[in-house]
């Protein structure tokens, strides 16, 4: 059986992405999406790049023969040369089933059977000190896109290590992990090898058991896999209460203590019942209750205790108010209201399109604004442009859909050293329909993002497959290609998310008077 560092790093992320990789049917997967595509792109001229900056000694190819790979390494390891890019760890181990445990239990057997373990470290490097090659030792460098040591990474360094100890007869004293931004990070080995034992072993476990492990959707974490779609059937299909907004992984661990497992069990549990448990205090078990009501009957539930207080600040059209200050203003119809929608390219610190649909009741019209930067240097300008659009309706509120607009307009008023009196009026008129919705209502959706809402409200997007992470892949080849069709793309999508903000909002204005 192989086992190698890559599927230990999945493992650790997903226990059942790791066992489809193994055992799964790979026509169901998803091709990858082009953001997948970038970031592995990016992850690769990341590594180029600090590369470039030291000779190495590279592998003749192998093509997937592991041996033949793990011959050459230690080849290069004897001859003592400074840096050897991707080169291959193995060791093979003989482990006796009856010291392999196997859901829970001993398996009493003498079958032996063969592990064989790889790793490939981006790069090993030569170090003083005394192993079988002479008066030198090798440490593995992994080179990573992230800022942060993960707890992943570390194992599999860990991992590195483990297998250099046999090869090179010493352990390591510490492995590196090069990442963006930042000092090497030095790996605590006596404290991660453990660590990887333990992930090791259960891996095995999974492997040797073929215990398919329980499908659970965390939505941000799984939006990128190519199993997603799958998985995604398999939960609906059982209808598995992750799909419920608030159910994370720590709070469905409590609920099969509480044997709250299907929707049907958790619409029939009470607050008390959960309350005692940290995971659901402040209100959390009655929304989750509550959540699995909506999911379950297929309806909009209104929030009586937060409609209350909402409803004084609210009219059968229009409602203003200020959630970042004490400032609030008497109930009035307005005649113009703006809808607004930002798409941004966080690796290039840039916002390049500020769209902003205008909706004039007093003449009955509509008019999408999109203020797009083709470069960096016209971030300025759309800025300026975006301010004289707004002060062109004085009093009209902007309503947005979750906290981003309104912080990146701090970041651009800083940036572009914009006099308060432009920009501090503005963003009193903001209104984020995200946190109107979560307080007021809960709907029978997967996820509170724009795009789940507005569709079970019955908005639909001119492109199905147009999303924010799609918009940066678009921008990104645009600046590349010079294509302007990508950048009518771009535009398409932010006007249809602007009008879907639009229709949320008429929709909750409506519901919530009815």
């Amino acid at each position: 059986m192989l086992i190698t560092d890559k599927q230990l790093l999945l493992y650790q992320r997903c226990q059942r992405r790791a066992f489809l990789e193994r055992y799964g049917d790979s026509s169901q997967q998803d091709p990858p999406s082009d953001f997948l595509l970038k970031l592995m792109q990016d992850s690769s001229a990341y590594q180029n790049s600090i590369l470039s900056h030291y000779p190495y000694s590279k592998l003749d190819p192998f093509f997937g023969n592991w041996e033949l790979g793990a011959k050459q390494t230690l080849e290069l390891m004897q001859q003592g040369v400074d840096r050897i890019y991707q080169g291959v760890l193995l060791k093979v181990e003989k482990l006796n089933l009856s010291e392999i445990m196997l859901d829970g239990s001993v398996i009493e057997s003498d079958e032996m059977i063969q592990i064989t373990l790889v790793s490939s470290p981006e790069l090993l490097v030569k170090q003083p000190g005394y192993s079988q090659f002479g008066d030198w030792v090798y440490v593995s460098q992994d080179i990573k896109l992230g800022k942060r040591p993960k707890l992943d990474y570390q194992i599999i360094s860990a991992f590195h290590a483990y297998l250099l100890e046999g090869i090179q007869g010493i352990q390591p004293e510490t492995g590196w992990l090069i990442l963006r931004d930042k000092a090497p990070y030095s790996v605590n080995l006596e404290q991660r090898i453990p660590q990887m034992y333990q992930v090791l072993n259960d891996y095995l476990n999974m492997a040797l058991s073929r215990d398919e492990p329980e499908v659970f959707i965390a939505r941000q974490k799984c939006n990128l896999c190519q199993w997603h779609s799958y998985c995604l059937e398999v939960a609906r299909s059982q209808n598995h209460i992750s799909l419920i907004p608030g159910v994370t992984p720590t709070r469905y661990l409590r609920l099969k203590e509480l044997n709250l497992t299907t929707v049907e069990t958790l619409v029939e549990a009470t607050p008390e019942q959960l309350e005692v448990y940290p995971e659901f205090a402040e209100g959390i078990a009655l929304q989750i209750i509550k959540q699995a009501e909506s999911n379950l009957e297929s309806k909009a539930i209104k929030r009586q205790e937060e409609f209350i207080s909402f409803k004084q600040n609210f009219n059968s059209s229009y409602w203003l108010d200020n959630f970042q200050d004490s400032y609030q203003t008497k109930l009035k119809e307005f005649p113009v209201e703006i809808y607004f929608d930002i798409e941004a390219q966080p690796e290039l610190n840039l916002d390049y399109l500020h769209g902003l649909l205008v909706i004039d009741r007093r003449s009955n019209q509509q008019k999408f604004y999109p203020f797009l930067a083709e470069d960096k240097t016209q971030e300025e300008l759309i800025w300026k442009q975006f301010l004289e659009l707004v002060w062109a309706y004085p009093i009209a509120p902007v309503f947005h859909f979750c906290d981003y607009e309104p912080k990146t307009i701090k970041r651009l008023a800083t940036i572009y050293n914009t006099p308060d009196y432009c920009w501090k009026p503005v963003l009193k008129r903001f209104i984020d329909l995200h946190q109107k919705m979560t307080e007021t209502v809960t709907l029978p959706v997967e996820s509170y993002a724009l795009k789940p809402v507005a569709k079970w409200l019955g908005f639909e997007w001119r492109d199905p497959k147009a999303n924010g992470a799609q918009s940066v892949c678009w921008y990104e080849q645009w600046l590349k290609t010079g294509d302007r069709t990508l950048l009518d793309a771009i535009v398409q999508y932010n006007e249809d998310d602007c009008r879907a903000t639009f229709h949320v909002k008429e929709w909750l204005t409506e519901f919530l008077n009815a």
